[in-house]
């Protein structure tokens, strides 16, 4: 079992910037793959940003040049780093565990609680 624990949420300013984190715990040595998704009110849960255990990333359209993932795999932890944020990226940003299948992340039913990023105007 894996716990994720989000944090680094909040209300900024269009244009301003956020930094989430997620720390995993329990049996991290299995954790291959991190990603962080979303989901806005009224909307389905969308994909953000993957990172591998080496490093690689993948990001969605609407968020590339802007947000930025990392790990620290000796923390067991994960960022993604939000940049020039604009009032559609409002939502709550949540964690998740995953692996790789012909180099496509599928998520595993490992998610932390979420934290809310809010993008005013």
């Amino acid at each position: 079992q894996v716990q994720l624990v989000e944090s680094g949420g909040g209300l900024v300013q269009a244009g301003g910037s956020l930094r989430l984190s997620c720390a995993a715990s329990g049996s991290t040595f299995s954790i291959i793959g991190m990603g962080w998704y979303r989901q806005a009110p009224g909307k389905q849960r969308e994909l953000v940003a993957t990172i591998s255990r080496i490093g690689i990333t993948d990001y969605a359209d609407s968020v590339k040049a802007r947000f930025t993932i990392s790990r620290d795999n000796a923390k067991n932890t994960v960022y993604l780093q939000m940049n020039s944020l604009k009032p559609e990226d409002t939502a709550v940003y949540y964690c998740n565990i995953g692996y790789y299948k012909a180099y496509a992340y599928y998520a595993m039913d490992y998610w932390g609680k979420g934290t809310q990023v809010t993008v005013s105007t």
